[in-house]
């Protein structure tokens, strides 16, 4: 049994460098592929070992997802603010250290939850249904502190959060519907209002990409250990209540600092993209609701989840953040290397395309009237000299909605 978990664990981290690396490929995605297969790998692999193959995975991809979202500006569901500090350390010529700042957050998340999991456990269990109905409310208040944060123009932030809402409203609407055939409808939207919108803004500019230095950050310690508790206590919110993802959660607890640095943001979105799938597992274990699209096919796989399958899952995650954190670095450092001696121009446009033609396969031809919009919307805010994370409205302006009415 050891050599099979040992197995099936390799296989998640290679598949999780796979999903963490392509644009548009998601863990949701694979992990769906496992559950349809599932008849089949049932006669080589134990139900545990096709679940732990989804935790290794859905972990590695957790420290990778960043390298392809600050080196390439094509960033994945859930990371879509990781562009913005990412991409400003990148045109200083520190990719690789806005990439070393992510794994940092990442690795130190999964050694907190792991060290606070019996304190997490009856935590969730009897704090969820004592928020569970203000949900809308907590949305409601760090919306306006989001708006009211905005220096250049609160108006037009305003302007931007409710013309992004209106736009995840639409699109969320649309997903399912009989007259319009949108499946994953997340992908062309983030995809749009984040990656495509910024790149073509690239082009026009004509951003010129300097060489890239490995460099290490300096940090203080007392700032990486208050922005680490920041994204813990986001990702409980995160982690347990639906809609919430790594980037909403980074906007709501990063709100209650006065000023963000890149490098202390970075950190915060990499400790919540991780901890988040941690807290997940905790959350299936305690509340019995599955947060996630990886976790809930974990959940079908093995029908009882208790507590010795979420030990198992949290020290095999532990396991995989060491190796992921090895990988990511190693990776980032190539691509450091790459970028000084290709041509930018190129490069976002192979991207571009690239997002197009995804795209096109994974929500068919109104996915990519989707991508248009959200295009065009996010290359608006730039020009308006209006920050990006106003754009987040197009999901957190939905939840709103969903569960007032």
């Amino acid at each position: 049994m050891f050599y099979e978990i040992l197995i099936v664990t390799l296989l998640g981290i290679f598949a999780g460098i796979f999903t963490g690396l392509i644009p548009g490929i998601h863990i949701n995605l694979v992990a769906i592929m496992v559950l349809s297969s599932s008849m089949f790998l049932l006669n080589y692999f134990s139900p545990l070992s096709l679940a732990l193959f989804i935790v290794a995975m859905s972990i590695t991809h957790t420290f990778l997802d960043s390298i392809p979202s600050i080196f390439l500006g094509a960033p994945d569901s859930g990371l879509e603010l990781s562009v913005l500090p990412g991409h400003k350390l990148l045109l200083e010529g520190r990719g690789y250290e806005a990439v070393f700042l992510t794994v940092i957050g990442s690795f130190f998340a999964v050694v907190s939850a792991l060290f606070f999991t019996p304190v997490l456990i009856p935590l969730i269990k009897y704090g969820y249904p004592l928020i569970e109905d203000y949900i809308p409310h907590i949305l409601i208040v760090f919306s306006v502190i989001l708006v009211w944060r905005e220096k250049k123009s609160r108006i037009k932030a305003l302007m931007m959060y409710l013309l992004s809402g209106l736009l995840g409203l639409a699109v969320l609407t649309f997903y399912g519907s009989d007259v319009f055939t949108l499946e994953q409808p997340l992908f062309p939207m983030l995809s749009g209002l984040f990656g495509t919108s910024i790149l073509i803004v690239s082009l026009m500019e004509k951003t010129k990409i300097p060489e890239q230095k490995i460099t290490y950050p300096k940090l203080k310690i007392e700032e990486v250990l208050s922005y680490l508790g920041l994204g813990f206590v986001a990702s409980l919110l995160t982690g347990t209540l639906p809609g919430l993802g790594a980037s909403q959660a980074a906007i709501m607890s990063s709100s209650v600092k006065k000023k963000n640095k890149p490098e202390n943001f970075l950190i915060l979105l990499g400790s919540i993209n991780t901890v988040v799938m941690v807290v997940s597992f905790i959350s299936l274990y305690s509340i019995d609701k599955a947060r996630n699209g990886s976790v809930l096919v974990i959940s079908k796989i093995l029908g009882e989840f208790n507590l010795s399958h979420l030990f198992l899952f949290l020290f095999v995650s532990l396991f995989v953040a060491g190796i992921a954190s090895f990988l990511a670095l190693k990776i980032s450092k190539t691509f450091s290397k790459v970028m000084s001696k290709v041509n930018y121009a190129k490069i976002c446009l192979s991207v571009i395309s690239l997002i197009v033609i995804m795209a096109f396969i994974i929500s068919g031809p109104f996915g990519l009237f989707v991508l248009i919009v959200s295009t065009f919307l996010g290359i608006t805010a730039s020009f308006m000299g209006i920050g990006k994370n106003h754009l987040m409205g197009c999901l957190l302006f939905p939840i709103i909605l969903f569960f007032l009415l």
